[in-house]
């Protein structure tokens, strides 16, 4: 035997091969042999083999049971938000069209304020009428899809992002959330909206971020108590935005008093679970933090007395 030979003999052996029929002979008794990988061409196995192990990952993560209880309730959350939205249909988005009715009220001349037919009044301030003109001019129906729609698709984001951090923690606060979420997406709602916006306050620069943060605590009073969360300069940032926000309430004071008679004309309301949905603006600054839930804990709160104390001490006040 040669060395060539034996180094042949050596060789792992290829993959088995499939034995197919000659065409035309009696019985399919001739063969030939075929390589199946013949068949394939190479990017496609390549990209099989990506599926393949993407697949596996997959897998194994399924076998975390914390990880498997945090799909279950994801999803009946989202069955149940699903059943909800369809069991309404056309009934639903009386808030959203009161946006909307409004701007086509304040184009045409009217006063949005008091629109007519079966509208609910536009609440905000007057200036901010334009920045709904773009999604307004759209027909009623094309403007509830976009409307809802862009807002679910955000909002799946916003909980992909947190589900990647911490699974069975994201998918218990979405289910404690989960009907501020629904009667929002229900009514149309701009709450869920200005969440959205301070989630992308956390993401953005100095001056979007205090723009984003402006605009919402502008709309509703809520927001302002996400201004401790923003950055140094995106506080700065935010202050000033909100004195232009002031300014041009003060430009346009005629409808700002008619703004605030409506608003406050209401009467009583009952109580606002559907504003519980600002609390998901506080997942992102949780999730980045070290120990996201130290103040859950004694002896964080020990600290932060103790802390307290010796500012105080330091400044020469003298704690009660």
């Amino acid at each position: 035997m040669t060395w060539e030979n034996a180094g042949a003999m050596s060789e792992t052996p290829p993959e088995p091969a499939e034995l197919l029929p000659v065409p035309g002979s009696a019985g399919g008794r001739g063969r030939i042999v075929v390589d199946l990988r013949d068949l394939v061409d190479t990017p496609t196995r390549r990209r099989a083999g990506v599926f393949r192990r993407a697949l596996r990952r997959q897998t194994t993560r399924l076998r975390d049971p914390r990880r498997i209880l945090a799909i279950v309730l994801l999803s009946l959350t989202f069955a149940l938000l699903a059943a909800g939205m369809i069991a309404r249909g056309e009934a639903a988005g009386a808030d959203a069209r009161a946006y909307w009715a409004g701007v086509r009220f304040w184009l045409s001349g009217g006063d949005p304020y008091h629109p007519s037919g079966p509208f609910l009044p536009y609440v905000y301030a007057p200036w901010m009428l334009p920045l709904f003109v773009p999604w307004a001019i759209l027909p009623w129906d094309v403007a509830w899809f976009v409307w809802r729609g862009a807002t679910i698709l955000l909002l799946l984001w916003t909980i992909h992002w947190a589900y990647r951090r911490r699974p069975l923690t994201t998918a218990v606060i979405v289910v404690v959330l989960g009907f501020p979420f629904g009667a929002n997406l229900d009514t149309g709602n701009v709450n869920l909206q200005l969440t959205l916006m301070l989630w992308a306050a956390q993401f953005a620069g100095p001056r979007l971020s205090g723009l984003l943060w402006a605009l919402a605590t502008w709309m509703k009073w809520i927001p302002v108590v996400f201004f401790p969360i923003l950055t140094r300069d995106a506080r700065r940032w935010g202050l000033l935005w909100l004195a232009v926000s002031i300014v041009l309430s003060v430009l346009t004071l005629p409808l700002t008093i008619i703004q605030l008679q409506t608003l406050f004309g209401f009467g009583a309301r009952p109580v606002r679970l559907d504003y519980l949905v600002y609390a998901w603006a506080l997942v992102p600054w949780l999730y980045r933090r070290p120990d996201p839930f130290d103040f859950l804990r004694a002896p964080t709160w020990r600290r932060w007395i103790a802390t307290t104390r010796g500012r105080l001490a330091g400044s020469g006040v003298t704690p009660g």
